[in-house]
């Protein structure tokens, strides 16, 4: 499988934007109904956003670090690595999506969230990242490397941008789910 690279980052921009636009819209909501659960494990729309702001927070400069330092110019190909493919396409969103564990340090459940903070959060690093995936095109997206949460665990820096994404709809679709709205 081989992606070329402007199509890829047009793509994951139109992600981005549209997880924007959905967070803009629960400015016009209720706290009280962005802090509702499911049931008792499950998260609120509140805590759905926070866990992506916890994992912006590490990838983002992770990301803009691995874009300043490379050494690796413009390529037009992208070529997903098998490892880095199959964690970017299991976290996409499917109608019978398998809950999956997540660090302690990542999980926000009973925090106490003020809605203003994260969707603001949420928005600043999301327009963080729409400016890294501008950057992103300058840069060889299959030779250049970055870290992930995972020890010892280094994806190629279009694995990590298809995962990070995919990760944030895994999640942005949760939340929808708990509003009603998907």
């Amino acid at each position: 499988m081989v992606f070329k690279v402007a199509e890829l980052i047009t793509e994951l921009k139109q992600y981005v934007t549209s997880h924007i636009e959905f967070v803009e819209s629960l400015k016009n909501e209720a706290e009280d109904k962005l802090q509702e659960r499911d049931n008792s494990k499950s998260w609120s729309v509140l805590e759905c956003l926070e866990h992506l702001n916890l994992y912006a927070a590490l990838y983002n400069p992770e990301i803009n670090k691995r874009i300043e330092k490379t050494k690796y110019p413009k390529s037009e190909i992208f070529k997903p690595s098998y490892l880095g493919n199959k964690f970017a396409v299991d976290m996409l969103p499917k109608d019978e999506m398998k809950t999956m564990n997540t660090f302690k340090s990542k999980n926000p459940i009973y925090s106490e969230l003020k809605k203003d903070e994260v969707l603001e959060s949420f928005i600043t690093f999301q327009k963080e990242l729409l400016d890294l995936l501008e950057l992103a095109t300058t840069k060889d997206l299959t030779k250049t490397k970055t870290w992930t949460t995972l020890p010892l665990v280094r994806f190629r820096l279009g694995d990590t941008l298809r995962f990070v994404i995919s990760h944030n709809e895994r999640h942005i679709v949760q939340a929808k789910k708990v509003l009603g709205k998907f």
